[in-house]
């Protein structure tokens, strides 16, 4: 017996929930050959894995790496978590399909989300979906999976424009999801507090899932938290309407709101899942904490007009309570904020914090980015995130944030924190139901039916982690910390991580349903 990469001596946590047993895993080519007590068995490299579980390369299910998985320490903070496949186009806002005026948009409204367009320099012609992914595929050291940007779709039909769809504007639409998806998308995505995406109604929506044959539609829906029953319910009505399968983005708590809502749509016959990560803070950009629906963030000419006027003067005082919970990320020109609460960078400024808030707008032309404290953050939060990771719908995301110079933490260290604190601590999980939230089940739900299970003919993404030293090391003082005790990861049968560190080997592929 003779193969390309052999796993040695390691317990094996294949996906399926069964408990993790004595095995070594064999590798040929970008394939697991064989999956069992390999004595004897001959490889190029041997990968000592005693005293460590070997399992499947973990699905993030929420990632912001549209841009910046180019970058090796984005993708050195994903793998050293596990993680070997991103899947992006999130929150209906990226880069494909749209014009050159819709990939500018795109890029300048969710600047602090998704970072600059590879290259920088403006587009001179439209964006495929194709193009977008053959620019992915072995081009970085992790998996890149697409869901179609409902918000980018939309522009590039109907620019900013608030208006309802007329019958022609969503057949246009419902053609660029047709061609993406035959391009390879693995979903369509809406961010229905973003714009803008948030104007469509659940109509539109259902028109543009119709064509997504078992795909899902992924959603950040248009109300959270207390009320979240609002959002919860158009989802359901966009299910029923279009058939299509449903994956709510970053679902947290609280979990006595959260999950009757889930089980109730559960029974009502919805195919549903939704991903978490194990924090309280969200991350995203200010102009969509702050800014009033009357301003079209949109258009951002005409809102930073409306923010220079006094036509918001009665607004600004509303937001008392907001701004000690929001810290500044992602501040380009202003980067003495990052870091600092509004209410600090405001006292350094010598400003109140509603002016500091309106300079930080105007100057970053509303490309600003929050980390954002929950309400309920404390013991009652934490209970929630943890309620709600339990339930078996529940898949694995970061909604990892890697622009700036104060992100959030999560994207460094979400699927660590899942292990070390949630199965290792704390216990929400096994071993071998961490396998399945992190791996089987989101490969199943984006169509990706070769990965995610330790199996012969599978594709190898194969993560070796010591179960007593895995941990996140993030924190939001110190948000770019690696995480430890994941040291070696395959992709696509090529080792992209030897003891902690990136090989340089980018055989990441764009994945394909």
């Amino acid at each position: 017996m003779r193969f390309d990469v052999v796993i040695s001596g390691g317990r094996v946590l294949d996906g399926t929930g069964a408990p993790p047993f004595r095995a070594d895993v064999a590798v040929a080519g970008d394939r697991i050959a064989a999956v069992g007590r390999l004595d004897g068995a001959q490889a190029e490299t041997v990968i000592d894995a005693a005293g460590r579980f070997v399992a499947p390369g973990f699905v993030d299910c929420h990632a912001h790496g549209d841009a910046v998985v180019f970058d090796p320490a984005v993708q050195r903070a994903a793998l050293r978590q596990g993680v070997t496949t991103f899947v992006l186009g999130q929150d209906g806002l990226s880069f494909a399909p749209g014009s050159a005026a819709t990939v500018a948009y795109a890029a300048r409204y969710f600047a602090a989300v998704n970072g600059p367009l590879r290259g920088g320099a403006p587009r001179e012609g439209p964006l495929t979906v194709g193009e977008l992914l053959d620019g992915y595929d072995r081009a970085v050291a992790l998996n890149t999976a697409y869901l179609l940007p409902h918000g980018t779709i939309r522009y590039d039909v109907m620019g900013p424009s608030s208006a309802p769809a007329s019958s022609g504007d969503v057949a246009a639409m419902v053609r660029h999801v047709e061609r993406g998806l035959s391009e390879g998308a693995a979903g369509l995505s809406s961010g229905l507090e973003y714009l803008p995406g948030g104007y469509a109604s659940a109509e539109e929506l259902a028109a543009l899932c119709a064509p997504l044959g078992g795909l899902p539609y992924v959603t950040h829906m248009r109300a959270y938290g207390t009320e979240a029953g609002v959002g919860m319910a158009e989802v359901v009505d966009i299910a029923r309407r279009s058939g299509a399968a449903v994956h709510v983005s970053h679902l947290h708590g609280p979990a006595d709101v959260l999950l009757p809502l889930v089980e109730r749509a559960l029974g009502e016959g919805v195919d549903l899942t939704f991903d978490t990560y194990p924090y309280l803070r969200g991350n995203t950009i200010l102009a969509m904490v702050v800014l009033p629906p009357s301003v079209p963030g949109a258009e951002t000419d005409r809102a930073l007009e409306m923010i220079a006027s006094d036509g918001l003067d009665d607004w600004w005082p509303t937001l008392a309570d907001t701004w000690p919970r929001l810290t500044v990320s992602h501040a380009p020109a202003l980067e003495w904020a990052e870091g600092l609460t509004i209410v600090a960078a405001a006292e350094r400024a010598g400003l109140e914090p509603a002016a500091f808030c309106r300079r930080l707008l105007a100057e970053t032309r509303l490309e600003a980015g929050v980390v954002s404290a929950r309400p309920d953050e404390g013991p009652e939060g934490e209970e929630s995130v943890r309620r709600v990771l339990r339930h078996p719908s529940q898949t694995g995301g970061s909604d990892g944030i890697y622009v700036g110079g104060h992100p959030h933490p999560r994207g460094f260290g979400a699927f660590a924190r899942f292990l070390g604190r949630h199965v290792r601590e704390l216990g929400d999980w096994t071993w071998e139901q961490a396998a399945v939230h992190l791996a089987a089940h989101p490969a199943r739900r984006f169509g990706l039916t070769d990965r995610g299970i330790l199996r012969g003919g599978f594709a190898a993404d194969v993560v070796v982690f010591d179960p007593d030293t895995v941990t996140d090391r993030a924190t939001y003082d110190a948000p770019r910390t690696l995480a430890s005790g994941v040291d070696d990861v395959l992709v696509s049968g090529t080792r992209v991580l030897a003891g902690g560190e990136l090989t340089g080997a980018t055989p990441g592929r764009a994945l394909r349903p």
